[in-house]
């Protein structure tokens, strides 16, 4: 079923994080990414198997696309559904996409039975996305704004204003002929923008409307 125009989409994190647990002497090192592709999990999944190379499991979890298609886990060698489902369904309680964990650990010693795996992966899983900055993602219009030199700091004051009022996320500037300012924009506030924009020009400027796209929310 295709999303909503205006729902609010699946999150991502802004930025890798790492955090360290320790239940009965063993450690186990998280690390969440925000990712794009699978690819790129793969290569965060290396990167720390690479970094870590003496432990004994490195459990893996990924869920990629706006919608959050592709997931992934694997257990690594811990007994089956121990370590990766717990680690994916972290991931997708917490409604997040485009990302990976990797939880590595460092053997202490002492069994822990299944069921002590299954909540100790699923805490160092939970810790690192408590530990991150959550993004919220929505389904938004690209709107341009072409205005003369002499008008752009005007207008570029008044729409950043704007958009923080009315939950639009503005985007850079683009100089050549004019000045052309761009934001992303809520459908529901669409109209409202137009009209808002006449009033404070006198109808001189127009705003063109452009694809609808996946938009990250700060």
């Amino acid at each position: 079923m295709p999303t909503p125009p205006n729902e609010t989409l699946l999150a991502t994190v802004a930025a890798p994080v790492s955090t360290e647990t320790e239940v009965k002497r063993s450690r186990f090192l998280a690390h969440l990414s925000p990712v794009t592709s699978v690819d790129e999990a793969t290569s965060v999944i290396a990167d720390r198997r690479r970094s870590f190379w003496d432990a004994r499991h490195h459990c893996t979890a990924l869920v990629v696309g706006p919608s959050g298609d592709v997931q992934r886990s694997s257990d690594d060698g811990e007994p089956a559904g121990t370590a990766g489902a717990p680690l994916l369904d972290v991931l997708r309680k917490q409604h997040l996409t485009d990302a990976v964990v990797v939880v590595t650990r460092y053997f202490g010693g002492t069994l822990l039975g299944s069921g002590g795996l299954i909540r100790a992966y699923s805490g160092a899983a939970a810790l690192a996305v408590a530990s991150a900055h959550r993004v919220e993602r929505r389904y938004m219009t690209r709107v341009s704004v072409a205005v003369p030199h002499a008008e752009a700091g005007r207008l570029v004051a008044l729409l950043h204003a704007w958009a923080a009022q009315h939950g639009a996320v503005m985007g850079t500037p683009h100089y050549a002929e004019q000045a052309v300012l761009r934001l992303d924009v809520a459908d529901a506030e669409l109209d409202l923008l137009d009209a808002d924009l006449a009033a404070a020009t006198g109808g001189a400027t127009l705003a063109s409307r452009g694809e609808r796209r996946v938009v990250d929310v700060p």
